[in-house]
């Protein structure tokens, strides 16, 4: 997407403007149906919210047309209200009936009742999935891999679209002037956090300036946004100082044992257990916390520095690998008939709903129930 398409969403948006002005007002006399599929898989509750990312990649296309489309009108709500006012008030329903033409590229996995053939779409996908080794079995390793390849395209589709959003002067980079910080940012105190937030985004961005060079291009921006998921050993240092500042009460500039233990403890604990499926008592919850203290504290001078807390950065902020092992850990005990820690195309074919679920949506009526959305 690109700003010619902002363009042309605002010219299609005036002629759609003009027509309905000047058309007799008619009552629908069908009903519209939209179809949505997205995996059932929802993450345990956790200190980070995130979403699962679409299993199939041609659901994921689907999705990302729409929310491109929600995107561009929002850019023009902001940027022309006079004009988002007036075409809303001109055509009230046309926002919310579907867009069929999402389905341009799934219409070979559509019936002729509008149901999404699951078979043939997970049958075509197996083999793209079962490749470290060519096996016949889709392991965890393999669905956490293609878990992780959907999320990135995914994360890299959005962050082009907020480097448009920001880049001014249409050279395709960022710049410190360019960017503007969240809504969180902008409304808060800065005190809130105990520190400047000017001086916390201009951090922000020059440790996600690889090159040095005052902007951020595609690369450096997506790491600005998503820091967990970066390999920039100057963004992860960025993360450990932002901890710091965050957890430091008495303001000595390091963590203390007590705050350690009360917050970013937990955090960890809740990491490992989610991760490895293993479990800390109550009881043990103390000598746990100083063991890892201990561990961490490599000068032994009762205090975390960033350096020290890097070793564990990366349980308090989760990239996006460790949420795709969770939705491939979960996607493989849901359908692994018999046990053995690996899927068959068979197993994958006999729990269709482990990967999508559907939803039919019709006017004036109750939803269909999923289960009648596959063959």
């Amino acid at each position: 997407m690109s700003k010619v398409s902002i363009i042309i969403y605002i010219t299609v948006a005036i002629l759609l403007l003009l027509l309905v002005s000047h058309s007799p007002k008619k009552t629908p006399n069908h009903r519209h149906r939209r179809l949505k599929l997205r995996s059932n898989f929802t993450f345990a509750p956790t200190h980070h919210h995130h979403e699962p990312v679409p299993f199939d990649p041609l659901v994921a296309d689907i999705e990302r047309r729409r929310e491109d489309r929600q995107w561009e009108r929002q850019y023009v709500e902001q940027h022309y209200p006079k004009m988002s006012a007036r075409l809303m008030e001109s055509a009230p329903g046309e926002e919310s009936q579907p867009e069929w033409e999402d389905f341009a590229d799934a219409e070979d996995y559509l019936n002729d009742d509008n149901r999404f053939n699951v078979t043939d779409r997970l049958t075509l996908l197996f083999p793209k999935i079962d490749v470290h080794p060519v096996d016949g079995f889709v392991t965890v390793d393999e669905l956490t891999e293609w878990n992780l390849q959907q999320a990135q395209k995914e994360t890299l589709h959005r962050t082009q679209r907020e480097l448009e959003t920001h880049d001014k002067n249409h050279d395709g980079f960022v710049s410190f002037s360019e960017y503007e910080p969240p809504s969180w940012v902008r409304n808060s105190d800065n005190s809130s956090f105990g520190y400047d937030m000017g001086w916390w985004k201009f951090e922000h961005f020059n440790a996600s300036d690889v090159d040095g060079d005052g902007l951020l291009n595609l690369t450096e921006f997506n790491d600005f946004l998503h820091p967990a998921d970066s390999k920039n050993p100057k963004l992860l240092h960025w993360l450990c100082e932002e901890e710091i500042r965050e957890r430091d009460s008495d303001k000595d500039g390091k963590i203390n044992f007590n705050e350690f233990f009360h917050g970013l403890f937990d955090m960890v604990r809740s990491y490992d257990e989610n991760h490895n499926s293993s479990h800390h008592s109550e009881d043990s919850r103390d000598g746990s916390a100083r063991n890892l203290f201990a561990v961490l504290d490599k000068d032994n001078d009762g205090h975390l520095s960033d350096e020290e807390l890097l070793p564990i950065i990366g349980k308090i902020h989760p990239s996006e690998h460790y949420y795709a092992k969770q939705q491939a850990e979960y996607i493989i005990q849901q359908a692994d008939a018999d046990k053995d820690g690996r899927l068959t195309l068979t197993e994958m074919i006999d729990h269709p709903y482990v990967f999508y679920s559907a939803i039919f949506n019709e006017d004036d009526e109750d939803d269909y129930d999923f289960h009648d959305e596959f063959r």
